[in-house]
């Protein structure tokens, strides 16, 4: 007996089980022969043998070619997932929900790296820190960080002038 040169309908079948499982999601080579209608007896011998290269070379290719076309199919690359967020903003400004154009912009934005998520994990307690220390601590962080911490835009500064008194101001007592 040599190897088919084929698949059949239910060796199909049983591939497709494998690949992109039931209904109630992934599925054991067994749930795939039985769901593919082999003998509930042989189950689990059948998907061991429909899985074996030596023995299916046919099936195993089938399924190969079944993961590829999947993971193509919903393949995310950095410019159509920055499109898809593009396109849901749009979808929600057309339906005036801003907040859901909002949050889409967000995180194209997030996507693009405009955005830097940042967290600080401290360890040990402020209250255990003498002053000095708390003193040189929130030094080195304003010296660490005053290249973004100096947002405000530069301003003119303020003469100080006194306010022109008016003449119809009642006398104190």
């Amino acid at each position: 007996m040599g190897v088919p040169k084929r698949l059949t309908d239910m060796q199909m079948r049983f591939a497709e089980f494998i690949v992109f499982g039931g209904p109630e999601g992934p599925m054991t080579q067994g749930e795939a022969a039985i769901a593919a209608g082999y003998s509930k007896s042989r189950a689990r011998q059948e998907g061991s043998e429909l899985m074996n290269p030596r023995l299916s070379p046919l099936v195993v290719q089938y399924v190969g070619t079944l993961r590829e076309e999947r993971i193509k199919k919903h393949q995310i690359t950095y410019d159509t997932h920055l499109a898809e967020l593009a396109r849901l903003r749009e979808a929600a400004l057309k339906k005036s929900s801003f907040s859901a154009a909002v949050n889409a912009e967000t995180n194209r934005g997030k996507a693009g790296g405009l955005y830097i998520e940042r967290k600080i994990i401290k360890h040990g307690k402020l209250e255990d820190m003498t002053e000095e220390q708390l003193e040189a601590k929130m030094k080195q962080i304003l010296d660490d960080y005053a290249p973004i911490l100096n947002v405000t835009p530069k301003t003119e500064k303020l003469v100080n002038k006194k306010p022109k008194e008016s003449s119809n101001k009642e006398p104190q007592q």
